[in-house]
């Protein structure tokens, strides 16, 4: 049986990981500040996530939602308390994806309208509901077009008043990334969520923050709309909810009510995905990683400032992207292959830097001296052309 061809891959086996570095099956050490798409947050095969994981594996593994399991309140507790959202719900799945259909279906349940603002450049994921918010219409099937999504410039306001002026009483939702993942590292201003924030209320639409990448500590806060000073309605979670663990979920504001049926889940929440994600929230609280991720990032983008062959250097702690001239535009693949650095890359010419959340000064540097190499050798091969 042949796999499935949908994403292109790079003929490198990962055998071993340890923090913030991987090892391929010829034993060549790679840097990641790809993060397995934002998904690594404490580190490759931390001792204490193993532990938390090996420990629950041996008791038990998985049953269903039918019984109780503390795990997911001692979860829900730690969340809250690291989020600074004790007063919110807890629902559990298992992917972004899932998260998103959760909180736009949770949405348009709770105010019984079909409407959904999203934005331009945007990824919210591949299934149902999650594709037909997403801006890319190679992504959508037949049966995923509709026309209940409203497509807007990201930090327009005017164009998003008029939206509401024109269709306030139909409008079930806005959902909106922190700060664009997959379509290139492009923040939303605080502005624009504060506006978010304050149309949605007047107009009785729940504002539902997309956090799956841009959320979990990434910016240095937990979620990166923190950055404005709003509350959400509905938050998103994945990637670096269970460090490489299926696991993800929506917080929920409390004046939005559940009812038995209204959402459910299988794997949800289930003992071993639990287990992962509280590991994560202790070694996040521990070591202070949301700190570490501020100030390893803030070091990064001063350094990438003083490189002038980087264009439109953008982002927040450790979600940085920037773009490079057609000269430069084997880069990704220059780091890959010659430096043993992975990065991430959207096009045309965008890099992007989604490390562990645990990344070392000491690790950007190696990533540093890298870039300064491929510039230096760039420089040498326009001298002897002239």
């Amino acid at each position: 049986m042949k796999l499935f061809d949908v994403y292109p891959v790079n003929e490198i086996t990962i055998v071993k990981a340890k923090g913030s570095y991987v090892w391929d099956q010829e034993g060549q050490q790679y840097l990641d500040l790809y993060g397995g798409h934002a998904v690594i947050s404490i580190g490759h095969t931390h001792p204490h996530f193993v532990a938390r994981i090996t420990d629950q594996l041996n008791k038990v593994a998985f049953y269903s939602n039918s019984v109780r399991i503390p795990l997911q309140q001692e979860l829900a507790d730690k969340l809250g308390k690291l989020s600074g959202r004790p007063d919110y719900q807890l629902f559990l799945c298992n992917s972004g994806a899932e998260a998103v259909e959760n909180a736009l279906k949770l949405a348009s349940f709770h105010n019984g309208r079909k409407k959904i603002i999203a934005f331009k450049r945007a990824f919210h994921g591949r299934t149902s509901l999650a594709v037909s918010v997403t801006d890319n219409p190679a992504l959508q099937a037949p049966v995923n077009k509709t026309d209940n999504v409203l497509f807007l410039p990201l930090n327009d306001e005017a164009a998003l008043e008029a939206c509401f002026r024109a269709q306030g009483d139909e409008i079930s939702s806005v959902i909106v990334e922190g700060i664009q993942g997959v379509g290139g590292i492009h923040p939303a201003s605080e502005a624009f969520l504060q506006k978010i924030a304050g149309l949605s209320k007047q107009y009785g639409a729940v504002f539902i923050a997309d956090g799956i990448q841009c959320g979990y500590g990434r910016t240095g806060k937990f979620f990166s709309h923190d950055l404005a000073g709003v509350n959400a309605d509905i938050y998103t979670m994945a990637k670096g909810m269970g460090n490489g663990f299926p696991v993800a979920g929506i917080l929920i504001a409390p004046d939005i009510q559940a009812r038995h049926g209204m959402l459910g889940t299988t794997f949800g929440g289930n003992h071993l995905a639990c287990a992962a994600a509280v590991a994560v929230l202790e070694v996040m609280e521990q070591e202070r990683l949301m700190e570490n991720a501020a100030e390893v990032g803030a070091y990064l983008m001063g350094k990438l400032k003083e490189m002038p062959l980087l264009q439109n250097l953008r982002g927040k702690g450790l979600m940085i992207g920037f773009d490079v001239p057609d000269e430069l535009k084997e880069l990704r693949k220059n780091l890959l292959f010659k430096h043993h650095i992975f990065t991430g890359e959207s096009k045309p010419n965008t890099i992007r830097l989604l490390p562990s959340l645990a990344l070392r000064k000491k690790d950007a540097d190696e990533f540093l001296e890298a870039i300064g190499e491929e510039m230096e050798e760039l420089a040498g091969a326009v001298k002897v052309e002239n």
